[in-house]
């Protein structure tokens, strides 16, 4: 069966909405995109009114911007997820992940799923 992001079909309290109209295509939820540690590869979607979504699968580095000026660091491994548990074992990556590089502990703040670039901050 198919994940909508279309409401809920129960109210807080558990009755049950009447039904207005079936799903839509527009409203169907994608499947995650886990951005993995390895060779930069990006796939390429082309979603609704014909506009073109960037999916990061694989990356090696992460923009840190830090006082004005942005560098590149390459990243060592996953420190924690909040997304999930499992995804620090497995070195995935999404946002408000902790990653850790050669200059220390950086916080993930772009979405790698969905904008297809890596960026983040330093985490104290």
């Amino acid at each position: 069966m198919a994940k909508s992001q279309f409401r809920s079909r129960r109210t807080v309290s558990g009755k049950r909405y009447k039904d207005v109209r079936k799903k839509r295509l527009g409203e169907l939820a994608g499947t995650p995109t886990l951005t993995l540690i390895g060779k930069e590869r990006v796939k390429v979607k082309r979603v609704k009114g014909g506009n073109v979504k960037q999916s990061l699968l694989k990356t090696e580095f992460v923009c840190v911007n830090e006082k004005g000026k942005t560098t590149k660091l390459a990243i060592n491994a996953v420190a924690t997820n909040p997304a999930n548990i499992h995804y620090t074992r497995r070195n995935v990556i999404t946002k408000g992940a902790i990653v850790k590089t050669e200059k220390g502990d950086v916080k993930i703040t772009s979405r790698p799923g969905q904008s297809g670039v890596l960026f983040g901050v330093f985490h104290n």
